[in-house]
C-alpha cells in the first residue's frame, strides 16, 4: 500500500504551485491533494499494476506524428510581429480651478500645475514599410499631443498624424525609420466563420502578445456607439491595450484591426470571447482616401427611413413580421430619386446584404464610397422591386445662414456617428460665431437639434430639406447636455 504524502511534502507542492500560478493556483492544487491523501487514507489502495519501461523524452511532445510536423505558429508569427508595434499617447488637459481666475493667487502659488498630462497605449501596424505606415484606431491617438510608437526591436520614434475616420475608427500616422517590417493588408472578404485567426498586441501595457481563436461571426452590426459596423468577430482574447492590433489568419495576412471587446461587466470581469476587428477591406478604403485626400468622403442614397413595425406592415399589405426599413421621404436629385425609390416603399436588400431597419441600411450607406452603384431589393405594393442606386456625396457641415437666415452664425453638421446610435437623429451645432443672430436666439456650440418647425428629421439633407419652404417661424427643439429645451429662433 503505497504510503501517504506527508503534510511537509505536500506544503512544499503547494509553495511550488503558488511561485508559478498565484495563490488561486497553489489553493486549488493543496485542495486536490488534501482529497487525493483523504481518499488514500480511507480505503485500501488496489494493487500496483506493472510499470512499463522509462522514456526518455516523456515530459515533451514528439516532433511529429506519424511522420508529420506537429503544427506550430511560430514561424508564420516570426515573420507577422516586427510589424506589430506599441502606440504611446500623451495629451495635456487643462486643470479648472475657479481660484486661478483671480492672479492674486496665481501669483501664491505659481507651483501649482495649470495642467496635467494624460497617457494611453494601445497597438498598430505597419502597413508600408517604405512609407513608415502605420495603421491604428482612432481612439487610440484621439486628441493626442504626441504619439510615439515603439518597435518590436526596441527603437521609439515619434509618429505624424496623416489623418483618421471617427467614424470607423480607423486613423493613419507615419513614423520615420528605416529596416522596418511591413504587413500588407488581406482580403477580409474571403474570412468565413470559423476560420482561425491570431490577434497580436499590446494589452494591458505588457509587450507583444499572441493570441488565437475562431472567426465568430463576420459583418457583425447592430452595437451601440462604435459608428459605422461591418465588424469582424473573433473569440480570440481582445483586452485593454490591444486597440490598433492586428488580427491575422493562419497565412500571416493582416485581415483585420482589433478595436474592441464586448464585456457588460468591464475588463475587471477578463476576456469573455466577444472580441471585434475592422475588416481589412474597409481599413484599406479608409487608408486610400486619408492618403490621396486627406479625409473621408461617404455616398447617401438620399432618403429618410424609419423600422417597419407591426402595424405599418399591416396597413403595407405585409406580414406583421417583415423587416426592412420603410422610405418615408426621397430627396429631390438624390440617387434614391434617380433610382426611382419612392415614399413607402420597403427597402429589404442593399449591395446582397439583408436590411432589418432604417438603422442597418444607415449604417450600410455609411461604408459605401461615393459613386457606389448599389443594387436594392425594395417591397412595393406587395411586390418584389428591384433597383440600381448611384450614391451621391452630401455634405457633411453647412453655414447656417444658407439653411435658414435666422440661424446664420451658426456652423451646422452631422452628428458623429456613435453619437448618432446614441440619440437617434438630429443635426450637431458644431459653431457658433459670438453675438451672431444665431447666438442671440441662444443657440450654443454642441447643441444638438432634434426637431424644427417642419417636424423631426433623420439627418442634415432632411434637416435642410424639411426648412426648404421657410416657415413663419422657426422653432428649434434642441438637446443641451442632458436637457431638451426648445428655442425659438429671431
Amino acid at each position: 500500500m503505497p504510503k501517504p504524502m506527508k503534510r511537509s511534502t505536500r506544503t512544499l507542492f503547494a509553495l511550488t504551485a503558488a511561485a508559478a500560478f498565484g495563490g488561486f493556483a497553489a489553493t486549488a492544487v493543496n485542495e486536490v491533494l488534501e482529497n487525493r491523501a483523504e481518499a488514500a487514507t480511507a480505503a485500501p489502495a488496489p494493487a500496483p499494476a506493472p510499470l512499463p519501461p522509462p522514456l526518455a523524452t516523456a515530459a515533451s511532445l514528439p516532433a511529429s506524428v506519424d511522420g508529420q510536423a506537429m503544427p506550430s505558429l511560430a514561424p508564420m508569427l516570426q515573420r507577422v510581429m516586427p510589424a506589430v508595434v506599441s502606440v504611446h499617447t500623451r495629451q495635456r488637459v487643462a486643470v479648472r480651478n475657479p481660484f486661478f481666475d483671480d492672479p492674486f493667487f496665481r501669483r501664491l502659488f505659481p507651483q501649482v500645475p495649470q495642467e496635467r498630462i494624460n497617457e494611453s497605449l494601445g497597438s498598430g501596424v505597419i502597413i508600408d514599410a517604405q512609407r513608415g505606415y502605420v495603421l491604428t484606431n482612432h481612439h487610440v491617438i484621439e486628441g493626442a499631443d504626441d504619439v510615439a510608437v515603439t518597435l518590436a526591436d526596441g527603437r521609439t520614434l515619434k509618429a505624424e498624424f496623416l489623418g483618421s475616420d471617427a467614424d470607423t475608427d480607423v486613423a493613419l500616422i507615419r513614423i520615420p525609420a528605416e529596416n522596418l517590417a511591413g504587413l500588407p493588408l488581406g482580403d477580409s472578404g474571403r474570412l468565413q466563420v470559423g476560420d482561425y485567426v491570431v490577434a497580436i498586441g499590446n494589452p494591458f501595457g505588457l509587450s507583444q502578445t499572441v493570441t488565437s481563436g475562431i472567426v465568430s461571426a463576420v459583418g457583425r452590426s447592430g452595437i451601440r456607439g462604435l459608428g459605422f459596423q461591418n465588424f469582424i468577430q473573433t473569440d480570440a482574447s481582445i483586452n485593454p491595450g490591444n486597440s490598433g492590433g492586428a488580427l491575422v489568419n493562419l497565412r500571416g495576412e493582416l485581415v483585420g484591426i482589433n478595436t474592441a471587446s464586448l464585456n457588460p461587466r468591464g475588463s475587471a470581469a477578463g476576456n469573455i470571447g466577444l472580441g471585434l476587428a475592422i475588416p481589412s477591406n474597409l481599413a484599406r478604403d479608409v487608408v486610400h482616401q486619408l492618403v490621396t485626400t486627406g479625409e473621408v468622403r461617404r455616398g447617401t442614397l438620399g432618403l429618410d427611413a424609419q423600422p417597419l413595425d407591426a402595424r405599418l406592415a399591416r396597413g403595407l399589405g405585409l406580414a406583421e413580421n417583415q423587416l426592412g426599413a420603410l422610405v418615408t421621404r426621397v430627396h429631390a436629385g438624390s440617387g434614391a430619386d434617380a433610382a426611382g425609390l419612392k415614399p413607402g416603399d420597403v427597402v429589404v436588400e442593399a449591395g446582397g446584404q439583408r436590411i432589418t431597419d432604417a438603422l442597418a441600411l444607415h449604417n450600410f450607406e455609411g461604408l459605401q464610397p461615393v459613386g457606389a452603384k448599389v443594387p436594392l431589393r425594395v417591397l412595393r405594393d406587395g411586390k418584389t422591386v428591384d433597383l440600381s442606386a448611384t450614391l451621391k456625396e452630401q455634405p457633411r457641415s453647412v453655414d447656417g445662414a444658407t439653411v435658414d437666415p435666422r440661424l446664420a452664425g451658426a456652423r451646422l453638421a452631422e452628428l458623429p456617428e456613435a453619437q448618432r446610435q446614441a440619440r437617434g437623429r438630429g443635426v450637431l451645432v458644431e459653431e457658433v460665431a459670438a453675438n451672431s443672430r444665431a447666438a442671440q436666439s441662444g443657440l450654443r456650440r454642441g447643441d444638438v437639434i432634434v426637431a424644427g418647425s417642419a417636424g423631426t428629421f433623420d439627418d442634415l439633407a432632411s434637416f435642410r430639406a424639411g426648412l426648404a419652404t421657410p416657415p413663419q417661424q422657426l422653432v428649434l427643439r434642441i438637446v443641451r447636455g442632458n436637457v431638451q429645451g426648445t428655442l425659438v429662433m429671431q
